[in-house]
């Protein structure tokens, strides 16, 4: 009898949120890996910046790194300039350490790539629209995901990085926004916000709060949209 080819895994790039690190990242993803481990390959990478240590935990004791990281928490860019921190909902003309971190992401794609799509948490998942908008825009040839999921996502406050919501169509790139009601770090109406960005969104909504969902109820709603990429 003819044995059955297994499609290779998808690779998915991993954008932690604020104060974790590609470590902690890991860890707090454990349960996706083993949800989608016959399907997915996820690789992760950490922000450039250090989150200073005596900083506001801006977003939470859900998004620090974990005990068992040797890194320390990171960041993709701070709202507060001057202090080095970062709040969701801190309006700000100008933010700092954005352009870093798409070089960074740049520099990843080039070195462990190629992916099939990125995956963003929380202030991940705000920059993960961010490069969708760029990638769309033709102004990072080395960005070419196939798709996206956004956890806990939210449009930046930041009046400099509007230029990132102005595309004169939604986006096209296919995407899974995942959110929880009960979040109360990036409330669900935040996350929300992103959907009018994109052609055709798909939504995952769950009962908890701040972190990535991937109870058994969950598996079919990743499952189904990542088989058409595989």
């Amino acid at each position: 009898m003819a044995s059955v080819t297994r499609p290779a895994p998808l690779r998915i790039l991993c954008i932690h949120g604020y104060r974790q690190n590609s470590g902690s990242f890991r860890e707090k993803t454990g349960a996706l890996r083993k949800l989608l481990k016959k399907h997915v390959e996820l690789v992760y990478m950490s922000a450039p910046h250090r989150v200073p240590q005596t900083g506001d935990a801006a977003q939470g004791k859900e998004n620090e790194a974990g005990p068992g990281s040797d890194e320390a928490p990171r960041g993709w860019w701070f709202s507060d300039t001057q202090a080095r921190s970062f709040d969701a909902r801190q309006q700000c003309q100008a933010s700092l350490g954005l352009e870093e971190s798409v070089e960074a992401v740049r520099t990843t794609v080039k070195d462990l790539g190629p992916f099939h799509g990125v995956l963003g948490f929380s202030q991940g998942a705000a920059l993960v629209a961010m490069l969708c908008s760029l990638q769309e825009q033709s102004l990072e040839p080395q960005f070419q995901f196939r798709f996206a999921i956004l956890v806990a996502g939210f449009r930046s406050a930041c009046s400099e990085h509007q230029r990132f919501y102005g595309a004169p169509a939604p986006l096209a790139i296919p995407s899974l926004h995942v959110f929880g009601q009960e979040d109360q770090v990036i409330p669900d109406r935040m996350s929300r916000e992103l959907l009018p960005l994109f052609q055709e969104p798909q939504v995952l909504t769950h009962p908890g709060g701040h972190f990535v969902p991937a109870a058994s109820a969950h598996r079919q709603t990743y499952q189904e949209f990542l088989k058409r990429f595989q």
